[in-house]
């Protein structure tokens, strides 16, 4: 597929996840997601209303995570704190799966995890779109194909890679055609460590959806420039 500034761009969740990121930092993210035209912002929940006030009327989503980093939050809370997000103005949810539960192949509970979650964001009118991060460079084969699995089962609208903050490292080409394979209903975000055009479109064509980056506008700028080698 040729890739042209808009397609890629339509690609690109615009990431800012420092816990110090300012009010004035968030602002200039959403200023550059409409000037970009990305898909959407990815943010804390500390900045979700905000933002969704600021690009009301605009074409931008706005992305607010859950459990984020660890993903070792009880159901309980992960469930509050995405109903907390969708009811700042979110329109998409990125939750860390419980990754123990991969680890040790608990089925039952991040099936129920994932259902309860995916049960508050489809419940809504519209629907609300859910990630599930599986961390998958801390991942086996064997691992994520279970993960991809038991999220696909449970009505998740795409698996995502990586935070992009575990040590083991973010997304790889043959993660992302791996999770494609394993849950072929779902769709796949890339994310984690994607920092040039070339690697987001290596993604995209490895079977990914979606790119997660704070790189967004130094990958479209190589892009025009034909920086894709």
């Amino acid at each position: 597929m040729n890739y042209t500034v808009e397609n890629l761009a339509g690609c690109i969740d615009h990431t800012l996840l420092a816990p110090t990121a300012t009010k004035e930092q968030i602002r200039q993210l959403c200023d550059e997601a409409k000037t970009y035209g990305f898909c959407a912002v990815s943010l804390n929940p500390r900045w979700v209303a905000f933002a969704a006030e600021y690009l009301h009327g605009s074409k931008v989503k706005i992305g607010g995570v859950v459990s984020l980093p660890s993903g070792a939050d009880t159901t309980k809370i992960k469930v509050a704190q995405t109903r907390e997000n969708i009811f700042a103005g979110a329109d998409e949810i990125d939750m860390v799966a419980d990754l123990a539960s991969i680890i040790e192949g608990n089925e039952g509970y991040l099936s129920h995890e994932l259902r309860e979650i995916s049960k508050v964001c489809h419940s809504m009118r519209p629907a609300v779109t859910l990630k599930v991060i599986i961390e998958s460079a801390a991942m086996t084969r064997e691992q994520i194909i279970f993960a991809c699995r038991i999220a696909q089962d449970a009505g998740v609208d795409f698996v995502k890679t990586s935070t992009g903050m575990n040590p083991a490292g973010g997304a790889t080409v043959e993660a992302v055609r791996l999770m494609k394979e394993s849950a072929p209903n779902c769709k796949v975000k890339a994310a984690g460590g994607i920092r040039t055009a070339k690697q987001a479109i290596e993604m995209l064509e490895a079977g990914a959806n979606r790119i997660g980056t704070s790189n967004g506008m130094k990958i479209i700028e190589q892009l025009k420039n034909g920086q894709i080698q």
